[in-house]
């Protein structure tokens, strides 16, 4: 369900600070032409937080429609710290959505057994299956492999974005023994080819936007058994990954997708800042040049 590369979109804004959804819809489709497996809406990325519920709305509402002419995965991003607020806002899913990106509870740091008490209850009364997002780095809770691996073997949990900020030891033990049917994607871009050298299915990857043809390859050749061909890929797109998280994503990428014309605006709306020439100049430069 969750293998190969899916792109989590931002969400463009035009001259009078709207939501563009014609250029969602021209990304969306440029990702999945370039082979993206799928597409996440209202992630991270997209700038969920600053989104009024019908801005959400719209633009899940274009996102079902291209992945559903496309037929390709749609995963939404829910989050909330209130089991019974996150799980209206899973039941109020439209269909084709095809999953749902859940961030593990933050800020309150509930304790492993809250996060698999939490999991669980959205499990149960889910329409779609799950994805935990864990990024223990903005939420401030751990969830060690075992965890994980426990929650993984509920039938509604389809597997995890996993943003550790590197490579610790629970993702070497997680994907060493990993439930049937409980997939794990790679969610820190730099990181995206050693963990799947490891194993993991797929990457949720924001740098995707650019050279999707690349990520997708990449992952194809880890899956493939080609390492030279996934070492030499893996390092230029590191590269890639960290000039456009250089500044607070998704300032940089959305300055690069601006100087492209892919988006009306490089806008960003607050407490993001739009990023500094400097860094789009720079990603701009290692995105068509990224082996230098």
């Amino acid at each position: 369900m969750l293998r190969g590369i899916h792109v989590p979109l931002v969400t463009p804004f035009n001259a009078a600070g709207e939501v563009a959804v014609d250029a969602i819809e021209k990304l969306a489709h440029q990702a999945l032409d370039d082979g993206a497996a799928g597409l996440v809406a209202l992630g991270t990325t997209g700038e969920v937080a600053a989104l009024d519920p019908e801005e959400q709305a719209r633009v899940i509402e274009v996102c079902v429609q291209v992945c559903g002419q496309r037929q390709a995965l749609l995963t939404v991003g829910v989050t909330g710290n209130d089991v019974r607020s996150t799980a209206r806002a899973l039941a109020g899913l439209p269909e084709g959505v095809g999953a749902a990106l859940v961030t593990v509870p933050y800020f309150l740091r509930p304790g492993e057994r809250g996060v698999v008490a939490y999991f669980e209850a959205l499990a149960e009364a889910s329409p779609v299956p799950l994805v935990i997002y864990h990024i223990p780095y903005r939420t401030g809770q751990t969830v060690s492999a075992a965890t994980l691996r426990r929650l993984g073997e509920h039938p509604m949990v389809a597997g995890v974005k996993y943003a550790a900020g590197g490579i610790d030891q629970d993702a070497v033990d997680l994907l060493g023994h990993l439930p049937q049917g409980f997939e794990v994607v790679g969610g820190d871009d730099p990181f995206i080819s050693p963990l799947l050298a490891l194993g993991a299915a797929g990457g949720i990857v924001a740098s995707a936007h650019l050279r999707t043809r690349d990520f997708v390859e990449l992952a194809g050749a880890w899956q493939a058994g080609d390492v030279p061909r996934a070492r030499a890929l893996g390092h230029r797109l590191a590269r890639l990954s960290a000039a456009l998280f250089a500044e607070p994503n998704p300032t940089v990428l959305k300055g690069v997708l601006h100087a492209q014309g892919l988006i009306p605006t490089p806008d960003v709306r607050l407490p993001l800042v739009p990023a500094s020439a400097a860094a789009v100049s720079q990603a701009r430069l290692v995105a068509v040049h990224p082996g230098e």
